[in-house]
């Protein structure tokens, strides 16, 4: 079956879910029509028809999932075996595939919920998914290499993806799910010290936006080490090596790793 044939069902319409949910609607695989997202919250689901009407919306779960070859749960982790115990009858696991974006919610727990012989995958998404840019890892339970392909196909669209081990979930979350949020204080700062040397906030973040994305051209186009782009830059006795250096001197790159490892769940 082709993806754009695919009734997709979102359970929850959170920043995440939405998110999801206005990314494919964004894509070329999956109709907008065929996009149907379920919440509780009736502010949640009128933001995502303001954005598409052809979305389809509604307060059931069980009514969402009817015919959907794909039902992607995206609901706080402790979330997951209440709306489990309320749709897990009305899965046919011979047909539908489940999709998790619950951090911290294993295969082990969701084939308790569910089905130990149902197809699942669990995603690690991050907001970026929003604007097409994401990184989604992703791992699998149960599913063919043709139905791998499918969930590499869907996400892939909504940025780059990376088909892992669940073993290795957590430390992708950290490196991309919570990285997007280090790398935003990151760009804070250094609009903060912008404003302290005299310029604008408006225009330091501008200044600040494209040179990330200058960087990540530089390193994208030339295949290269960050330290062979930076030793471009620092001359001997130059300002860019002594702003290094006081940024180590101040805990720069222990601060990033520690960071890293203390949202790295066991």
């Amino acid at each position: 079956m082709e993806t754009n044939e695919l009734k997709i069902a979102i359970i929850g319409a959170g920043n995440m879910g939405g998110a999801i949910a206005r990314g494919l609607s964004r894509g070329t695989l999956v109709d907008t029509n065929k996009i149907f997202v379920s919440d509780i919250s009736e502010k949640n689901l009128n933001d995502l028809k303001v954005f598409s009407a052809e979305i389809s919306v509604s307060k059931s779960n069980k009514e969402i999932i009817e015919n959907a070859a794909i039902i992607i749960l995206a609901v706080k982790p402790w979330l997951i075996e209440t709306v489990a115990k309320e749709i897990v009858h009305k899965i046919d696991y011979k047909k539908q595939m489940i999709v998790s974006v619950a951090a911290g919610v294993d295969f082990e727990k969701l084939a308790d919920f569910f089905d130990t012989d149902a197809t699942m995958f669990r995603v690690i998404p991050n907001t970026a998914i929003d604007v097409l840019q994401s990184v989604s890892t992703i791992a699998s339970l149960n599913a063919s290499r043709e139905q791998e392909s499918m969930i590499l196909s869907l996400f892939g669209e909504l940025g780059k993806v990376f088909l892992v081990p669940e073993t290795q979930l957590n430390a992708y979350m950290s490196l991309s799910s919570s990285g997007i949020a280090y790398a935003f204080r990151y760009i804070r700062a250094a609009i903060e010290g912008g404003v302290e040397m005299g310029i604008y906030p408006n225009t330091a973040q501008e200044v600040v936006i494209q040179t990330l994305r200058g960087a990540i051209e530089l390193l994208e186009t030339n295949e290269s080490h960050p330290e062979v782009e930076i030793d471009k830059v620092t001359t001997p006795g130059g300002i860019t090596i002594k702003g290094l250096n006081e940024m180590e001197a101040n805990g720069f790159t222990n601060a990033v790793i520690k960071g890293l490892k203390a949202s790295h769940l066991p």
